[in-house]
């Protein structure tokens, strides 16, 4: 089997959200090292606009399946299910989720009606597509705001979270000039978990991560915003550790797990996911977002719950050259 690792043309140094976006070169080379180690031939190659060029060279090539690592297209997160549509059309085996399960978890208003729908629980919401910001609807604050369409936390940090509808109404205008269309959830205080889901068919829990914010002063929000993930300066990026905590009584800890199974099965994922909830002082579990085919930089949480479960980075690799190869033969 011969693998192309296909991967989005990041930004340029400099550019808006360029931490995030240049994020993915990393995961390529973790991942050419790692299919090296095991034998499998590859090569690397990124996908954009001209899908002329990408069939020549994956015609070429001979390329058998794909690493899928895209994350968007020319940094359009609107796009971000096309690459793998395209390797839909194709025939062509692929890791991770396919195109309909990234579109949908790609788009926070779909997923929440989605939640909501199957009956998971989900902060109260509203969307904001840049009408005058007068009588807003009915929710419990304190809210965060959210980018509709962004990952990685881009447009999500302390200035986010708004206490009151004088605020909520001045800021709205202001965030959708930047982002585009705005979702506009119930601020859950309480804790939260990254519980990722890795196998194929049957996929199967990961141990559970925390965010611990303990080290944080009353001051700033718990959250983990865009520069708690990529602004290395900040605050936030050196007191946002993960952990697995060892002592979560045993009812609450079975819940979480279900939840996260339940919104994994709900999305159609594939392969591997990641389930961000929080935990209210009741213990009930609200279900923030569900991430279809999660960063695999060596440092991310998908490979960290994994590592947590005694598996290196090339045994993960090669989990995934086993689901392709099950697909090439079916």
């Amino acid at each position: 089997m011969k693998i192309a690792i296909v991967y989005n043309r990041p930004a340029a140094t400099g550019s808006p959200n360029w931490q995030s976006s240049q994020d993915v070169l990393q995961q390529v080379e973790a991942v050419e090292r790692s299919l090296g180690e095991l034998g499998v031939a590859h090569l690397s190659l990124p996908f954009d606009r001209d899908l002329r060029k990408f069939l020549e060279v994956i015609r070429q090539e001979q390329a058998d399946a794909v690493f899928n690592l895209c994350e968007s297209v020319d940094d359009n997160p609107h796009l971000g299910g096309h690459p793998a549509a395209v390797f839909e059309l194709l025939g062509l085996p692929f890791t991770g989720s396919g195109s309909l399960a990234l579109m949908l978890t790609t788009d926070k208003l779909l997923a929440k009606r989605q939640l909501s729908a199957a009956g998971l629980a989900t902060p109260a919401y509203f969307t904001y597509d840049g009408a005058p910001a007068g009588a807003l609807p009915d929710m419990p604050l304190p809210a965060i705001i959210k980018p509709r369409f962004e990952d990685a936390s881009i447009g999500i940090d302390q200035e986010s979270v708004v206490f009151t509808a004088q605020e909520l109404r001045a800021k709205l205008p202001e965030f959708y000039q930047r982002y585009g269309p705005l979702l506009v959830e119930q601020f859950i205080t309480g804790r939260e978990f990254n519980i990722s889901l890795f196998g194929y068919p049957s996929p199967q829990v990961l141990p559970m991560a925390e965010i611990d914010f303990s080290a944080f002063p009353q001051a700033l929000h718990r959250i983990v915003g865009y520069k708690a993930k990529w602004d290395e300066n900040a605050f936030e990026f050196h007191h946002t550790p993960r952990c697995f905590p060892q002592d979560l009584p045993a009812a609450e800890e079975q819940n979480l797990r279900q939840v996260a199974a339940e919104a994994y099965s709900l999305f159609m994922l594939r392969d591997y996911g990641r389930i961000d909830v929080r935990m209210d002082a009741r213990g009930k579990v609200y279900v923030l977002e569900a991430n279809a085919n999660p960063c695999l930089s060596p440092d991310a949480g998908f490979v960290a719950a994994a590592q947590q479960g005694k598996m290196n980075y090339t045994a993960i690799v090669k989990e995934f050259v086993r689901f392709l190869s099950i697909r090439s033969q079916s």
